[in-house]
């Protein structure tokens, strides 16, 4: 069954063109009711009741869930179309901007991927006894309990709960399967009469917990610790931020659903090749260690992932692809965009992309108690900013978009758009891709009303199909002059590789060890060859070269010439002396004959040296053939027969 829209103007505080709306997104639209949450709960509970229902207002979510669940019907979808669109101060029409909404609201997402996470509520608390041992009397009643106390303290009476003293090493894991190691540890000896002791300290102890909850007010254990589940800390001297903490420790009992936030290509990753390091992004830009080697590539521990996507915004291979959702996922959402609002009448819009908690109160707020979004404004909520990297941004101008406005959030991780917003912009031209970094709702409507015309967006959108690499390339391509080459920043993953051909000896190393395939042979010459569009830039082949004879040009040349191979050097081949055979670099194998011919004991006569410029086969019949063969064994012993063997007895 198609969805059903229900509208509401709240109270006449919004215009909403339901015929146009109708006619725009090809869904069948209720009348415009004016109070759907208040005095019109009767018609909100038809509505609910006849299935299929998409309550454009977020507002009061709660009030009509109930209300489906008092009528026994499945609950409604929502989507916020007065915040977004309908309030604002913009005279302009609002319809295109509702269907692109709609559009994207009714658009079919793949469900997430996710694993099981158990904890069976083992909880270690650490700190200071006076805090400590407090918070472990709250939480023994429903989580098994160790207090691990930092200080000097007598064991306490009670034996509720299991009190242990030391240092703690190290820890390591996520929630359900921490792994921690302790020093000096000293258990509580409960035998014999009087005051109750400790045991004498051990080094080394090592135990597993679910949950950690960390009151000592120090260093944390882990870096990013906001990030790492199950693992809370919090300021020992605040009474209110413990109690959250206890009451939060307290809920970590039971399965849960932990999103596989990434996707991992082992083949496809750069990072090493012959013990040599090549791409290291994806491993410095981690804030919270859940990538480390693994050989050639890399692996990531899903439990320790945190879903920044920051690691998938800057992987040059697409070895690392963010998966919650996927980049097709993305791109389709910003395709859609644009082009619902283009059939809806509009022209030249804005995208505007937030997170789905700041960004969204931000937008709220604008909307209530200020300007609201300008008309072409398209406000975009994904998962995380840091993940939209620049072939997303790109993508979104390629689609249509006149420009677009990146909304940080105070939890934003910035390391990866630090060097993906400069890329995206020295690509696609001055003016097109800007961050906002705010956080009072005014600031925010008045630098996106700023005066001023936006850039006009292309003429001819692009249909956005492939990886996020070649997504980047088309878009690239739709937003410069044909045969154009662009200067790029040091690291991005696009640009030449440049070979100094008097240092080059042709031996092909670099041939071998490329991650991509940018670098290729020719088996009927020597000749290294190159196809530009492959090359990721991740720094194997020049790490590898033996004569140091490669170096880079960052830059994305969208010639279709980058797409073809070119030669970076070549020589002339050496025919062998005894067959005529063409084999090896001619230059070499008189550079290898100088050095070595006489010179060397190996090569002292001239038949010796003469093999130096022999192919393969020749060479191996030189040697079978010479006096002082190395393939040569002794004579082959006389077969043994039963004549020979009871000749030698005696009995015979």
């Amino acid at each position: 069954m198609a969805k059903r829209l229900i509208l509401c103007n709240c109270s006449g505080t919004q215009e909403i063109d339901r015929e146009g709306l109708e006619q725009a997104t090809g869904l069948t639209c209720s009348q415009v009711h004016s109070g759907l949450c208040t005095t019109q709960l009767d018609r909100a509970a038809e509505e609910i009741a006849a299935g299929d229902a998409v309550i454009c207002c977020l507002q009061e979510r709660r009030i009509f869930e109930e209300l489906a669940a008092d009528s026994e019907a499945p609950d409604p979808a929502f989507t916020d179309l007065r915040d977004r669109a309908g309030w604002s101060d913009d005279p302009r029409s609002k319809l295109p901007k509702m269907a692109a909404l709609m559009a994207d609201a009714t658009l079919n997402v793949p469900a997430e991927k996710t694993l099981d996470v158990v904890s069976e509520g083992l909880c270690l608390v650490i700190g200071a006894s006076d805090v400590a041992l407090e918070a472990g009397r709250k939480l023994a009643p429903i989580l098994g309990v160790t207090v691990l106390v930092t200080d000097e303290t007598d064991p306490p009476e009670s034996r509720d709960f299991d009190v242990i003293r030391g240092n703690l090493r190290s820890a390591q894991g996520a929630l359900g399967q921490f792994r921690v190691q302790i020093d000096a540890l000293r258990q509580v000896n409960p035998a014999g009469r009087g005051p109750l002791t400790w045991t004498e300290p051990r080094d080394g102890a090592v135990t597993e917990c679910d949950v950690i909850l960390d009151l000592t007010g120090g260093t944390a254990l882990f870096p990013a610790p906001q990030k790492r589940e199950g693992y809370l800390r919090t300021d020992p001297g605040s009474i209110t931020a413990v109690a959250d903490a206890v009451l939060n420790a307290a809920q970590m009992i039971g399965t849960f659903e932990k999103p596989l936030y990434v996707a991992l290509e082992p083949l496809l990753c750069a990072h090493s090749r012959a013990g040599k390091i090549g791409c290291s992004n994806c491993l410095d830009i981690c804030p919270t260690g859940a990538i480390s080697p693994a050989g050639e590539h890399v692996t990531i521990d899903p439990m320790i992932c945190a879903g920044c996507g920051a690691c998938a915004a800057r992987c040059p291979s697409g070895a690392i692809t963010y998966d919650a959702p996927s980049p097709d996922t993305t791109f389709r959402r910003i395709q859609t965009l644009a082009s619902a609002y283009r059939k809806a009448g509009g022209e030249a819009p804005r995208l505007l992309v937030c997170d789905r908690e700041f960004g969204a109160q931000m937008i709220q707020l604008a909307a209530r108690h200020g300007r609201g979004l300008p008309a072409d404004v398209i406000p975009m909520e994904i998962d995380v900013i840091s993940g939209f990297g620049h072939a997303e941004m790109l993508a979104a101008l390629a689609s249509g978009f006149a420009d677009v406005t990146i909304l940080l959030a105070p939890t934003t991780e910035r390391d990866a758009l630090d060097s993906e917003v400069p890329l995206a912009q020295t690509i696609a031209g001055e003016g097109k891709i800007k961050l906002l970094d705010v956080n009072d709702p005014d600031a925010m409507c008045e630098a996106l009303y700023a005066p001023g015309d936006p850039p006009q967006p292309v003429e001819d959108t692009v249909l956005l199909m492939g990886s996020r690499r070649q997504v980047a390339r088309m878009a690239a391509k739709s937003l410069n002059p044909p045969d154009a080459v662009l200067p790029l920043p040091e690291d991005a993953p696009y640009g030449a590789v440049l070979v100094d051909t008097d240092a080059c000896t042709l031996c092909l190393s670099c041939v071998s060890l490329c991650p991509s395939g940018a670098l290729l042979e020719n088996p009927d010459k020597p000749q290294l060859r190159f196809q530009e569009d492959a090359c990721l830039q991740c720094g194997l082949c020049a790490n590898v070269c033996p004569e140091d004879a490669i170096t880079y040009e960052p830059r994305l040349n969208l010639a279709d010439v980058a797409m073809t191979q070119v030669v970076l050097n070549e020589e002339e081949p050496f025919a062998c002396v005894e067959c005529g055979a063409l084999f090896g670099v001619k230059s070499t194998v008189e550079r290898i004959t100088e050095k070595l011919a006489g010179k060397h004991a190996m090569f002292a006569n001239e038949k010796a040296a003469r093999m130096i410029q022999m192919c393969d086969n020749c060479r191996v019949q030189a040697q079978f053939h010479s006096k002082d063969n190395p393939f040569a064994g002794g004579d082959r012993p006389q077969v043994r027969t039963t004549d020979d063997y009871l000749s030698k007895r005696r009995d015979h």
